[in-house]
Parts: C-alpha cells; sequence; structure tokens
C-alpha cells in the first residue's frame, strides 16, 4: 500500500507473539515516537489513538503479519511488509533489542532501503492456508508409514504383498504378534495414519471446489507433470501472475537459478540458490519429476541432459523450463506447446471426476467439461471421442471451425 504525499513519519513495528514495539522516526531518520510496547488485546485502540495518515509503517513478515496488516491499512498512510533476510542484509547487529529492531526498521524506511513484498488478498492467504495444511497431513501420513515399515523390519516380518497399507491389509497390521509396548506404539501409528489420510482427504475436496470455480486451473493441468494438487500449490504460490514482469522473475522468485560464480573469465555454477518460495520450487520439481517419467518430449530432455550435467540438475532444469511455460501459459491464456488433443482431453476428463461432477461450473457433465476447456484451449476441434482405460466417450461437438484434412 501507497500513499499520495510524502509521509512525517516512519513507524517500524517490532513484532512478537503477545507484544509489538513500535517506534517512529522522521525523515531525517531522528527518533520522534515511541518507543511503545502494546500487548496484542490493547494493540487496535493503540493504534486508533497514536497513528494516522501521516504515518509510513513497516513490520516483518512473520506468523501474524497478514492480521496486522489489515488492521492498519484503513487507519495508517501506508503500510509495507518486508522479508527478515532484506533487512539482514543490511544491518549485521551483534545485539538486537526489540527496540533497537523497530528503530533500525523505521530508520531503514525513510532512507528508501526496505523493498515490500506482495500483500495476497485473503482467497490467496485462504489457498495457501489449505494447500499448506494438505501437505502437513501428507507429511505425518508419510512419517507414520515410515514408522510401521521400520517396525516390519525390525522384527523380521515379511510385508503383505501389493500395496502394503490397502484396506484390505488392515488386518495383517492388527493381528501382528508384537511386545505389548510396540504393539501399542504401532496401533498409534495406525490411527496416526489413518487420521492424517482422512484429513488430506477432506482437503483434497475443498481444493476440488476451489480448482472447480478456477479457469487457471485447466491451464495448468494440461502440462505435463501437473495435476489438480500440485496446480492448486502453483496457484497458491505465484497469486496474482501479471506481478511478475517475466518468466525469468518467476523462477527468480522460486529459487530454481543456480548459484553463479565469475572470476575473470571464468565461472562455475553449484547448487540452487538459498532463497525463494520453497513450495513453489517443490511443485516444480515433483512436477519436473512427473513429466520426465510419463511425457515423451520431456523424458528426451532429461536423458539429453543427464550425461552432461547430472541426473539431478537435469531435473531441476526441466523444472525451470516448465515453470517458463506455466508464466507463458497463464499470461497468454495459452496452450501448451507440446500438447497432444488426445491426452490433453484425458487429463480434462480426469479433472473433471477429481474436483467432483457435482461441483462443475454451470451444471456441466465431465464430457461437456472436456469440450469446453479443448475450446478455451483452441485445440482438439477433430477430436470427437475419448478413450478412457478399456471405455470409449462420444465427445459434444466443438465450437470451433473443424480443420480439413
Amino acid at each position: 500500500m501507497t500513499q499520495s504525499h510524502p509521509p512525517t513519519r516512519y513507524i517500524g513495528l517490532d513484532i512478537h507473539k503477545h507484544y509489538m514495539v513500535a517506534i517512529g522516526v522522521d525523515q531525517d531518520q531522528r527518533q520522534v515516537f515511541g518507543p511503545h510496547k502494546v500487548k496484542w488485546g490493547e494493540f487496535e485502540d493503540w493504534m486508533k489513538k497514536h497513528l494516522n495518515k501521516e504515518d509510513a509503517v513497516v513490520l516483518e513478515m512473520t506468523t501474524n503479519t497478514w492480521e496486522v496488516h489489515d488492521l492498519l491499512v484503513e487507519q495508517v498512510g501506508s503500510v509495507t511488509v518486508v522479508h527478515p533476510p532484506h533487512v539482514k542484509l543490511i544491518v549485521r547487529a551483534q545485539a538486537m533489542t526489540d527496540g533497537k529492531a523497530a528503530l533500525v526498521l523505521a530508520q531503514l524506511h525513510a532512507a528508501g532501503l526496505l523493498p515490500g513484498i506482495w500483500v495476497p488478498p485473503q482467497d490467496v492467504r485462504d489457498l495457501r492456508a489449505l494447500v499448506a495444511q494438505r501437505d502437513k497431513m501428507r507429511r505425518i501420513s508419510s512419517v507414520a508409514k515410515n514408522r510401521l515399515q521400520n517396525a516390519l523390519h525390525r522384527n523380521h516380518i515379511i510385508p503383505p504383498k501389493g500395496h502394503a497399507f490397502a484396506a484390505k491389509n488392515r488386518a495383517f497390521w492388527e493381528g501382528l504378534e508384537l511386545p505389548p509396548v510396540e504393539k501399542s506404539i504401532l496401533m498409534s501409528d495406525l490411527e496416526t495414519m489413518d487420521f492424517a489420510e482422512d484429513q488430506k482427504k477432506s482437503l483434497e475436496k475443498e481444493l476440488g471446489k476451489l480448482a472447480a470455480e478456477d479457469e487457471r486451473v485447466p491451464l495448468l493441468v494440461q502440462i505435463p507433470g501437473i495435476g489438480l494438487i500440485n496446480a492448486m500449490a502453483i496457484l497458491a504460490a505465484i497469486g496474482d501472475i501479471s506481478r511478475f514482469p517475466s518468466a525469468k522473475k518467476l523462477v527468480g522468485y522460486a529459487g530454481l537459478y543456480p548459484r553463479f560464480h565469475q572470476s575473470g573469465l571464468s565461472y562455475t555454477t553449484g547448487r540452487l540458490v538459498s532463497y525463494g518460495r520453497r513450495d513453489l520450487r517443490w511443485a516444480m520439481v515433483e512436477a519436473a519429476l512427473s513429466a520426465s517419467q510419463h511425457s515423451p518430449h520431456w523424458k528426451k530432455i532429461r536423458k539429453s541432459l543427464a550425461p552432461r550435467i547430472g541426473s539431478k540438475k537435469a531435473l531441476i532444469a526441466i523444472a525451470r523450463k516448465l515453470l517458463i511455460a506455466v508464466w507463458h501459459i497463464l499470461n497468454e491464456k495459452m496452450t501448451d506447446k507440446y500438447a497432444v488433443p488426445e491426452k490433453v482431453a484425458a487429463t480434462f476428463f480426469a479433472l473433471a471426476y477429481r474436483i467432483g461432477v457435482k461441483n462443475l461450473p454451470d451444471g456441466m457433465s465431465a464430457l461437456e467439461f472436456t469440450r469446453h476447456n479443448l475450446d478455451r484451449m483452441g485445440i482438439g476441434e477433430n477430436l470427437t471421442r475419448l478413450r478412457w482405460g478399456s471405455k470409449t466417450f462420444s465427445l459434444p461437438p466443438s465450437s470451433l471451425k473443424v480443420k480439413q484434412d
């Protein structure tokens, strides 16, 4: 948020769990306000009494930053949220008290040295929270499954055939003869896994409902390696694609560029940079892994890159290329250049059932949803049938002009 006229005070807020500390400086970075230590239960009244439209407030990103931002935004001239590492790059203090931290923020803001980060709207915050909670449940389930597998290994027990945690194998786990304490722990891990899996499914249903209302989702799932959950994770991390003026900026935001060092005529590249959104980086690496396994084009790319730069770096290179494709496709609402209409149609059909047919927009059927999105992409006008496993379905007619052979 910016203000139309220069502020008279620059207020730094040092945010803590139970309180915050505020200090203000003028344009010459001289302290003119505070320090004020305010408990959160008193913050709103204090803010209305002490802050006004001539104040430019700055605070670091932390757990409850957005709640504080939303309270301040109508009360003061501007609110700037900054990334803590950006402050640390400028300030290398050995001892940083609450008051000093607030003062440093205020002074750096007055000097124009703190770049603000994008403030996501509420719908993006909600989507990020859903994606993060679903990922948390996935990790809890994974840990429980690993512990259960370890119990078998410790006791030299051969696991059941097929999917070890399928419902048909439940009796196997519950019937294991183990020492009392170990059996109690095993049953606890089974219950933890059940809880996490149930929660994950519930959260995925909510993500499916949101996906049904978001026209960007079909644009993303046409890209090899990107499914419904991955698409929602990517959209949650990116937010508004228009805030990235180039694909290069988006790749940098994800931290998918390698470290680079140049000295004279020599240069070296190393591991990925340590900054960037981890969730977006992880989503793109997952997409790259899937694409390089199932898409002939990306499988060929990885096969050609791996001998020269190694398999892991080849995977990162594909993740980077896929993210560049994401930028172009979301900005230009275009078809993936490597799209095969038959495969894209199958992807949309699968997406319809993953979302839930009852949640599809305008009461569409799965086949109508498939045709609608093919027409949006401008592809598949000659496609009349959809093969799905051993079955074949007739697609509704296309609204596009049918190409003559």
